[in-house]
């Protein structure tokens, strides 16, 4: 069984999935420091096109998810106070099992927003 990771978000103020939100995923290391993976952008199901790291690629460790939400929920929703309550979202967490599926969402508002482990 091959492993991966997965993530989608929806737009709690809207009530619809949040498309075109950009997302960065970073690894860190034991010392902390931090290497930029990749950087997608939600499609219209605000799910990423293809898992972000499958095979090979997904290593046990810590990972960042870094969701963009002020600058998607500026785009979307007038009379906003700027600056933003929740401007870029991050989320860490472990991967262990290598070949286990991590679905990480994101449901989020400008003012508040929950994750979970997925399936």
């Amino acid at each position: 069984m091959t492993g991966k990771l997965t993530t989608h978000v929806l737009d709690t103020a809207r009530g619809c999935p949040a498309a075109g939100l950009t997302i960065a995923l970073w690894s860190i290391e034991p010392s902390g420091e931090k290497t930029l993976l990749k950087t997608v952008i939600t499609n219209v199901d605000g799910r990423t096109d293809s898992p972000l790291l499958t095979d090979g690629a997904l290593q046990a460790g810590v990972y960042e998810l870094v969701f963009g939400v002020g600058e998607y929920f500026a785009q979307h929703l007038q009379d906003l106070p700027q600056p933003p309550f929740l401007n870029e979202v991050p989320l860490q967490f472990g991967i262990a099992d290598t070949t286990a599926h991590y679905h990480v969402p994101l449901l989020a508002s400008p003012w508040s927003y929950s994750t979970y482990r997925g399936s």
